[in-house]
């Protein structure tokens, strides 16, 4: 028979894993992670924004703590203003100009790039310096380059025999020239990006494709340009949001002179947000400035929808 042990039989329930204080400690690194995003949205994206849309709804000058509201005025000026419809011609020459070269430019360095095999890193770091250098030193070092008597350029068409040519002076050449300077600073970038969807594919595809017999430029038609269109949507697209908002290059090379505002010669390379610059910073009217960050936000936005819906889309081959 057992015997019993004389000692008292605890009846105290174990005791439970409290868990209030983890679920406390989560909420508060939840709001210690949210807190200053949310912040710096409302104070640096939103706010603006509010404030921008409001503005252009009124007659708001520098300096004068008034803004009397005028409504859609501001716009409907900007249906007329000469000036204004001239900009956004010039913005989408610039765009058609430099948008096709940078992605044929830069395909084609991403390519001869990744056929070079150990030179590949050497190729990509010197493409790249350009993107990471000094957007102002840089504009500032073309814009010697352009110059008519002592630049560069002229210099070596003047050992060819061909006479000095006004690259920034003249209303033909100045936005071609501003194009010129923008694909050598931002083309490296581009090339950045095709290496990455270049990488992507699989190469048992070219493997198969050159066991039966295909050439060079079929394997880029066949295989590599369908493969990388979704690479090639977003850079088209966001290269279109970026030529969209151009300003450092055009303000810096276009302004020639001392009595040559930014956007010359002749408005020849005045782009929409150059104009805004002049309007709310040298005319000092800031509800019309307001105006046309509006029209370029809009037209920014559509852009924006449109590669959301592009990117979001999947494709078959």
């Amino acid at each position: 028979m057992a015997q019993a042990t004389g000692l008292p039989i605890s009846t105290r329930r174990p005791r439970k894993r409290r868990l209030g204080g983890r679920a406390a400690d989560q909420r508060l690194f939840i709001a210690t992670a949210l807190v200053p995003t949310i912040l710096g949205l409302l104070v640096f994206w939103i706010y603006p924004l509010v404030n921008g849309l409001w503005g252009s709804f009124t007659d708001w000058r520098a300096f004068q703590p008034e803004r009397a509201f005028v409504g859609l005025g501001n716009y409907q000026t900007l249906a007329g203003d000469a000036v204004f419809l001239e900009t956004l011609l010039n913005t989408a020459q610039y765009t058609l100009m430099y948008l096709p070269l940078n992605v044929a430019i830069s395909l084609a360095l991403a390519i001869a790039i990744e056929a070079s095999g150990k030179l590949r890193p050497l190729f990509r770091t010197v493409y790249f310096m350009p993107v990471v250098a000094s957007a102002i030193a840089t504009a500032l070092m073309w814009k010697w380059l352009y110059q008519p008597s002592l630049g560069l350029f002229n210099q070596i068409l003047g050992i060819v025999g061909i006479p000095p040519q006004g690259f920034l002076t003249s209303t033909s050449q100045a936005l071609p020239s501003i194009v010129a300077y923008s694909l050598w600073k931002n083309v490296g970038l581009t090339v950045v990006l095709f290496m990455a969807g270049l990488n992507g594919i699989d190469r048992t595809f070219y493997e198969a494709a050159r066991v039966d017999g295909a050439a060079r430029g079929q394997l880029f038609w066949g295989i590599t340009l369908p493969l990388l269109r979704p690479t090639l949507v977003f850079v088209v697209l966001t290269g279109i949001i970026e030529t969209l908002q151009v300003f450092g290059p055009v303000f810096i090379l276009s302004s020639v002179g001392a009595n040559s505002p930014p956007g010359g010669p002749a408005n020849s390379t005045n782009v929409v947000a150059v104009y805004q610059w002049a309007v709310a910073f040298g005319q000092l009217n800031l509800g019309y400035g307001m105006a046309i960050g509006m029209v370029l936000f809009a037209i920014i936005l559509v852009v924006t929808l449109t590669q959301s819906r592009f990117l979001r889309q999947s494709w078959e081959y």
